[in-house]
């Protein structure tokens, strides 16, 4: 990434400082919650309803999945582009799972809005996983060819391509995280919709064990087809983890424990993503240790705070970097995505600390609950404008916020203003490249966010940082109704 120093930094940024205001107290939680969820709508894919509130967004991918002879109609693009990838779709859903499982009660009215986004995604999963036996379909469109163009997703005219994984192409990563999404989502749909819940948790069971039989990871098996956009990186051995720890939640059988036991998955994390779930686990499966005295997920607790020692800026085991404006910064390639994710999982143990009255320590460091909550607390407020740039990351909140993120739909004409395709190359030029706000807000969206400076460009062309992600957006989500929860306006 090149770095912006000295006095170009400061003739970048000059202009930006008139137009600034600094937000007052605590940010509107309620608002950005509301916002946040409403995100999803305008990744939407597939024939779109009439509740439909993104409305520069049209009908897209009406025919996917037509060249194996299936329906794989819905679901959402991942970020900017017109590709399903399944691996982080299905990592999206089960965080917003959790999210509505774990903070459902503090959503208000948003926790309706949250079951859509689920609903939107595991209706396209559950057609992933049954619409041919011996196959689970992981994703639409070659992201080699869509990546080539700049259109709209109602102007798609690439190969929709259609790619899947088999017993003998297997794909454990790819298979567990489906089946965690589906088995965290049939806790969501238990009490509100019985029998979808049913469905959901039978199809997660049947994928789940496709994972465990069949071992390897999905990049071996589709190669160029999924990396290195969405590389299973870390293995396959974390998303077992995870995928058992969300069945033992959704069953409470026994056997989903002792594979947990059987996995060793013991290595050492300060990271959390779409890629490696280790973290998550632990802390979901502490919530047995913490909250139901089970003394089997001891280990799992431990891990959790060992995670959350490598994590905390003041503990002598400390491996995360902070930017001088108080942000987490792990890599320079959509770092946000990773601030949220751990931010979630900060929350969620803060929560099931104070739920115990428990502290832990970090060598000399006494944690307790408020610890982990005034972080959080930091990392939210840093994205919703508190920072040096004044600048809230979350696209159409607060007074400044990006207006040309790196999105081909929102940074095109909608249908309804420029009727006439634009096709492959149409829009590079014009738009891509140009410096004019994109035309269409993505409202909700969270961008990649600043550099290691807590400098931000504004520039569509710089993906890294300007790019929006539903991975990104997911796991704010939880957090976002934790503060509104707790903090009133």
């Amino acid at each position: 990434m090149a770095m912006i120093r000295g006095a170009s930094f400061c003739l970048l940024f000059f202009s930006f400082f008139f137009a600034l205001e600094s937000v007052q107290g605590n940010p509107n939680y309620k608002d950005a919650l509301a916002k946040s969820l409403l995100f999803f709508q305008g990744q939407r894919s597939g024939r779109l309803p009439k509740t439909q509130q993104i409305t520069w967004r049209s009908n897209s991918g009406l025919s996917d999945g037509q060249p194996a002879h299936v329906d794989l109609t819905g679901g959402y693009y991942d970020a900017g582009d017109n590709v399903k990838f399944n691996f982080p779709m299905a990592f999206t859903t089960t965080m917003l799972s959790w999210s509505a499982l774990e903070y459902g009660k503090r959503m208000g009215p948003e926790l309706q809005n949250a079951r859509t986004s689920i609903r939107w995604a595991t209706d396209y999963l559950l057609k992933c996983a049954t619409a041919t036996p011996g196959r689970l379909y992981v994703g639409v469109g070659d992201p080699n060819v869509d990546h080539k163009c700049w259109e709209r997703p109602e102007d798609m005219d690439t190969s929709r391509t259609v790619y899947w994984v088999s017993p003998s192409n297997p794909g454990s990563d790819v298979a567990a995280e489906t089946a965690a999404a589906l088995a965290a989502a049939s806790m969501v749909f238990r009490k509100v919709d019985p029998k979808y819940s049913r469905l959901l948790l039978k199809t997660a069971k049947n994928v789940f064990q496709f994972a465990m039989q069949y071992r390897g990871a999905y990049s071996d098996s589709l190669g160029s087809a999924v990396c290195p956009f969405y590389c299973s990186y870390s293995g396959y051995k974390d998303e077992l983890l995870w995928g058992a720890a969300w069945l033992l939640m959704a069953t409470n059988d026994v056997s989903y424990s002792n594979i947990l036991k059987s996995l060793g998955a013991d290595d050492g994390t300060d990271m959390f993503s779409w890629d490696n779930k280790l973290a998550g686990a632990r802390v979901l499966l502490s919530r047995k240790s913490l909250l139901r005295n089970d003394k089997n997920f001891d280990p799992f607790k431990q891990q959790a705070e060992d995670f959350m020692c490598r994590i905390l800026p003041n503990s002598p085991f400390s491996s995360t970097q902070y930017t001088q404006g108080g942000l987490m910064y792990k890599l320079p390639g959509s770092n946000l995505q990773y601030v949220t994710s751990i931010t979630f999982l900060l929350t969620t143990y803060s929560k099931y600390m104070s739920a115990t009255k428990h502290t832990f320590n970090c060598g000399s460091l006494l944690v307790t609950p408020s610890s982990l909550k005034y972080l959080a607390k930091k990392q939210v407020d840093y994205i919703l404008g508190e920072n040096p740039l004044k600048l809230s990351y979350m696209v159409g909140y607060g007074a400044y916020f990006p207006k040309r993120i790196h999105h081909r739909g929102s940074s095109l004409p909608s249908l309804a203003s420029h009727p006439q395709s634009l096709g492959c190359d149409g829009g590079f030029q014009p738009y891509l490249y140009s410096s004019n706000p994109n035309p269409n807000i993505l409202t909700g969206a969270i961008v990649g966010g600043p550099n290691q400076n807590d400098g931000y460009p504004d520039d569509r062309t710089d993906y890294s940082h300007a790019e929006p992600a539903t991975y990104i957006n997911a796991a704010i989500v939880g957090p976002l109704a934790f503060f509104a929860g707790s903090y009133t306006r």
